[in-house]
């Protein structure tokens, strides 16, 4: 049996580091770690003042290896022996990843510049692998966060600072060697970010005295931890227009109370969001002065599954026509003008996907056992009937209390049954055939829908209304870092080469699903200013401006704007683009033709809607569309390299002829083919 030759590869990359943070390299061989972060390969700094990193490793010889460099702290495992814990703080994340395949016995490779590649600087910042991220928010949702009770200061201005106790490292002797505990508190850190309609101003460190709180902006805190239960957060208030001092001596004239919280609150709490309110202690009494409301959430890593480096689409958008997004498969069976198929199951996006849709739009939650399942209201209705009595009476339950088996033997009924008084869902054939059936689980619909239609799924999320109802009258629900690992995790094993974009209405999810993983984007949903739905508590959810600015903040990839705005605010599309967020639309009035024109004309990324069927023939997507031209241009060249003469063509059936494109000039403009 022959031993493979190996190589030995001396590669070298240059980059600035922060105290205790190192570059390494992870790849698609053994040798670079499978693109487990955990097995990457730590480059060595050189004494230059090129900040080059570099390290010598014994590789395959003459096969290709795939790999990326990140920077990130490499930090001593919790249990003895066990792997080192790497947190990513940022990566190089270029569509195609580097390459190379040694040949020589020893090869010398500079890859220049720390994310730069093919001279296209493409970096994003890690994900939660091992520390938690703690968010506390200052905001006017509600109502004021700061409610002073001291006469005194009751027609002040404030400025709020939050400081960390306990992080400060302590003396070392030796200065050149960091101790894991020292190496762990320097991966503590605290940023501050601002969003509102008018911008944002993301993740920097506070001015001496803090901010003053505006009523329309969302201020908020961010802390990344490895150590969330043992964290003292004193949020200092500050006069803003007081020159005298409070306490003679203070460094900072006009400071004149505290409010203290213990990160152990949300673990004795069980919960990982909600609102806590503190009392404001004042600086020359054991007073108190006032309380202060904040608002928390607390995103923990994905258990039980590790992310992996070799590919992510968090910000990866290739641009081409609008995607036609088939809205709940072939549609809302609710806004239906006919019948046709029953919205949410296999059989209806198996029809959108015949006819063209490049992704399907559907709903996500979990049922009371947590298996995550495809439909699209909170609620559901039951039907009891008394003995020997035709009339049924209909009871509205929440999904989330009926577990999966429960859920696949309802006869379904929609919510809007019980005003209407109309049973007509429940009245079907007894025999529904698998296909049509309500409650697919998400597993289901992976294995049963082509892979070529990409998944845009919605994250069913509870929603608080301004005039303080919820919807689906849920006031609780799941707790958040619990449902999104269960659905993150299903979709991470199952995706395989789909194309997946996340969505939801709620910010705090699209928060979480932004740094719980690091390989599928999301769109942060808005209806902006409504006639038709009732306003929404959260300031981040109240217009599209501040959708924008909130998107932009987080690095997410856009948002899935409501149709209603912005056919009254054409701009918004260019504009959000122009920002660098990819923009899909949502609502009953896509439905119509003459809209979902004038939003291709501003060159809108995605159009959702109902009619995908009734519009479009049966056709290829556009991925097969391109698929199949990549395809035939690979051919054309294979050809015109062989001295053999040979004819090559794409069926009708796979790729539409321009001779059926012209005869039917209304959907070929609808279609999103016209262009790639």
């Amino acid at each position: 049996m022959s031993t493979m030759e190996t190589t030995q590869v001396t590669l070298a990359v240059r980059g600035e580091t922060l105290p205790g943070e190192v570059i390494a390299v992870v790849g698609s061989c053994e040798a670079l770690g499978s693109w487990n972060h955990q097995s990457a390969v730590i480059l060595q700094p050189l004494d230059d003042e090129g900040n080059t990193w570099t390290k010598t490793i014994t590789l395959p010889k003459g096969v290709v290896s795939k790999y990326r460099y990140f920077k990130g702290f490499f930090l001593e495992s919790k249990s003895a022996g066990g792997p080192c814990q790497v947190i990513v703080n940022m990566w190089e994340t270029h569509h195609q990843p580097r390459t190379m395949s040694p040949t020589a016995s020893h090869l010398n490779i500079d890859d220049g510049q720390f994310g730069i590649h093919n001279g296209v600087n493409c970096v994003d910042s890690g994900w939660l692998t091992c520390q938690t991220e703690i968010r506390l928010r200052l905001h006017y949702s509600k109502k004021p966060p700061v409610s002073i009770t001291k006469k005194k200061f009751k027609k002040s201005r404030f400025r709020i600072k939050l400081t960390l106790e306990g992080i400060e490292e302590e003396d070392d002797d030796d200065e050149d060697t960091l101790s894991p505990s020292a190496l762990q508190k320097m991966t503590t850190t605290l940023e501050i970010s601002m969003i509102s309609a008018n911008g944002y101003k993301s993740r920097h460190s506070q001015p001496e005295c803090g901010y003053a709180l505006e009523p329309s902006q969302w201020t908020e805190y961010s802390i990344h931890t490895m150590d969330p239960d043992n964290l003292e957060l004193t949020f200092e208030f500050f006069e803003e227009d007081l020159s005298e001092h409070v306490v003679q001596g203070d460094a900072h004239p006009g400071h004149v109370g505290t409010a203290c919280l213990l990160s152990s609150t949300f673990c004795e709490s069980g919960k990982d969001n909600g609102v806590v309110t503190l009392p404001i202690m004042g600086r020359n009494s054991r007073q108190t002065i006032g309380k202060v409301r904040v608002d928390y959430l607390v995103i923990r890593p994905i258990q039980g599954l590790q992310c992996d480096m070799s590919s992510s689409f968090t910000k990866y958008w290739k641009k081409r026509s609008a995607l036609d997004v088939g809205h709940r498969g072939a549609g809302s069976t609710h806004t239906a003008k006919h019948h046709r198929v029953r919205e949410n199951t296999i059989a209806s996006f198996k029809s959108a996907a015949k006819h063209g849709a490049a992704y399907v739009e559907f709903d996500v939650h979990l049922s009371k056992d947590s298996v995550p399942i495809v439909y699209h209201d909170l609620t559901c209705c039951i039907a009891t009937k008394k003995k020997n009595d035709k009339t049924l009476e209909l009871i509205e339950v929440p999904v989330k209390d009926l577990t999966f088996d429960q859920l696949q033997l309802l006869k379904l009924a929609h919510v809007t049954a019980m005003k209407a008084n109309d049973h007509k869902d429940l009245l079907d054939d007894e025999d529904e055939i698998d296909e049509h059936q309500p409650f697919p689980s998400l597993s289901q619909i992976f294995q049963t829908v082509p892979e070529h239609v990409g998944f845009n799924i919605e994250l069913k999320w509870i929603c608080q209304m301004k005039d303080g109802s919820w919807d689906g009258s849920l006031s609780s629900y799941f707790n958040m870092n619990n449902f999104l690992d269960i659905v993150l995790s299903c979709v991470l094993q199952k995706a395989g080469k789909r194309r997946i974009v996340f969505s939801c209405f709620d910010p705090d999810v699209c928060t979480m699903v932004r740094h719980k993983q690091n390989k599928y984007p999301i769109l942060f949903l808005t209806q902006g200013i409504s006639d038709r739905y009732p306003e929404l508590m959260d300031i981040r959810c109240q217009t599209t401006q501040i959708a924008m600015s909130f998107a932009q903040s987080e690095n997410i990839l856009g948002i899935s704007a409501h149709t209603e705005e912005l056919l009254k605010h054409l701009n918004f599309i260019g504009e959000a683009q122009g920002k660098g967020l990819v923009v899909f639309s949502w609502g009953d009035d896509n439905n119509e033709h003459e809209n979902r024109r004038k939003l291709r004309e501003q060159g809108i990324d995605g159009l959702i809607y109902d009619s995908i069927c009734e519009d479009q023939g049966e056709q290829p997507n556009i991925f097969q569309v391109e698929e199949q031209h990549s395809l035939q241009e690979i051919i054309t060249e294979e050809t015109l390299k062989s001295s053999t003469c040979s004819c090559y063509s794409i069926p009708c059936s796979m790729a539409p002829c321009i001779a059926s494109k012209a005869r039917n000039g209304s959907a070929e403009s609808d279609s999103g083919l016209s262009s790639s």
